[in-house]
């Protein structure tokens, strides 16, 4: 593909023409190729992988505790059937690999979604044809010009829009717990994996008769220990440590019969009964300082002096958003999360950790950079609540605005399933607040700092455990 010219073009003209880039083809970027084209605009899709979904796929091992009800795009949806598609039983609960086999892998190669696919294609910087982030002059007239690698090179494109979903899975939090990585986690990354290790499947040989440590608490650390410990049942040896870096284990076996979904209750009371039945140590308040070599394993010291020897880490200590490639562009993001200013208050786990969320779209994702928006987990910015259906509505909303159905683009609604856990520090009054269900669904500022809630809660989407 050669690169295109750069040449200044009318928003209100010639650019109208220009396709909408979204950057990733997971669920929520194949999501809003299907919105855009059911609006009538041409999306261009650049996924940096070789095929869709490759972030899912890394976890296709995993069950997810959201029902198919909860996973699929409505406009997706009506693509798939006028295919002939066969849509799951809507209560059934997938693999990752099942998410990408039964819908976005069909969906993707629908001849009116594929022929929008750039597979292969990372997206390396985002800018205003011409401008600069210090050019003020006539920037809003200007499209934006993509800069990606592709098989044979370098590929500049100019649109009229830009969706970045390209999620947060490639950039997993150090074990530190300041953010940075912890001493000596550089040197000895190849020892440590980040996400959640086939530890069953095609992983098995690296863990099996092994002691593991896992660092983290959201779900991705709860299905990781699982997986662990059943491997130590077959296996007839190896040792799971669980480490957390709060002070109580409370809220990390979940709401049990209060949550909205009952697979996700059942994997916090599954973990919980593993650890009372010793079958994992857990380890409370331990906030990793330094990894070093020891003889063929691994020396882990806390920050508090403790330390124990390991042959394996996992680290599921929550992601982040790349947004380096976004440097020239005007964003207007929250100091704290990392989201979007506006989407910032519904969902800072600090002081917002009950897993209700309003409903929001375009007018709570535009930046000053207007027709630019982070959408889906990278939207969350470092938050760790964010669920696919959430995602769906984001997106939705944006293709109704940049068609220029104002009307339509405003009238979000989104309805969540409860947690049936409060994560933050003492009693508030949004844990009783129910699922997000209308426009005006509470999302307010309450309460004092989460106990380190932040920093070691990584809530994937919706993972929930074979």
């Amino acid at each position: 593909m050669n690169p295109v010219p750069l040449a200044r073009l009318d928003l209100e003209g010639e650019s109208s023409a220009l396709p909408v880039v979204v950057i990733g083809a997971g669920p929520i970027g194949l999501a809003a190729a299907a919105r855009l084209l059911e609006r009538g605009l041409e999306p261009l899709v650049f996924e940096a992988g070789p095929r869709v979904a490759e972030s899912v796929r890394d976890w296709g091992h995993v069950r997810l505790f959201s029902p198919w009800r909860y996973l699929t795009d409505g406009a997706a949806r009506d693509l798939l059937g006028a295919g002939g598609w066969l849509e799951p039983d809507p209560e059934g609960h997938p693999t990752g690999a099942q998410l990408v086999d039964d819908y976005l892998e069909p969906l993707a190669q629908l001849p009116g979604l594929k022929r929008t696919l750039r597979l292969g294609h990372r997206v390396t910087g985002v800018t205003r044809s011409g401008y600069d982030r210090m050019k003020t002059g006539d920037r809003e007239a200007a499209p934006f010009l993509v800069v990606a690698q592709g098989p044979q090179g370098e590929v500049r494109t100019l649109a009229r829009a830009v969706i970045d979903a390209s999620g947060t899975w490639t950039e997993p939090n150090p074990l530190g717990s300041s953010g940075l990585g912890a001493a000596g986690e550089t040197e000895l990354r190849t020892r440590i994996r980040y996400g959640i290790p086939d530890a069953r499947g095609k992983e098995k040989a690296r863990y099996a008769g092994r002691r593991t440590l896992v660092v983290g608490s959201g779900h991705s650390a709860v299905n990781a220990v699982l997986d662990l410990a059943a491997l130590r049942r077959e296996a007839g040896a190896g040792d799971v440590v669980w480490a957390i870096r709060r002070q109580q284990a409370r809220t990390v076996f979940g709401g049990g019969s209060d949550d909205g979904l009952p697979e996700r209750a059942a994997l916090g009371s599954r973990v919980e009964r593993l650890v009372a039945d010793g079958q994992i140590e857990l380890l409370t308040g331990f906030r990793v300082e330094r990894l070093s070599q020891s003889g063929e394993g691994l020396l882990v010291v806390a920050e508090d002096g403790r330390s124990l020897e390991v042959d394996e880490v996992v680290a599921t200590t929550g992601f982040r958003p790349n947004l380096a490639m976004l440097r020239e562009l005007r964003l207007e993001l929250d100091p704290i999360t990392e989201a979007p200013v506006r989407l910032a208050p519904l969902i800072d786990p600090n002081v917002h950790s009950c897993g209700t969320v309003s409903p929001h779209g375009e007018a709570s994702l535009a930046h000053p950079e207007t027709g630019f928006y982070l959408v889906g987990m990278k939207s969350y910015g470092r938050a760790p609540t964010f669920l696919l259906l959430t995602g769906y509505e984001q997106v939705r909303s944006i293709a109704a605005h940049l068609a220029g159905d104002i009307e339509a683009a405003r009238a979000v609604d989104l309805t969540l399933p409860e947690t049936g856990v409060c994560s933050g520090s003492g009693e508030s009054a949004c844990c009783d607040v129910g699922p997000a269900t209308a426009a005006g669904a509470s999302g307010k500022r309450v309460g004092d700092s989460a106990d380190d809630f932040s920093a070691d809660l990584d809530e994937l989407p919706v993972l929930a455990g074979r």
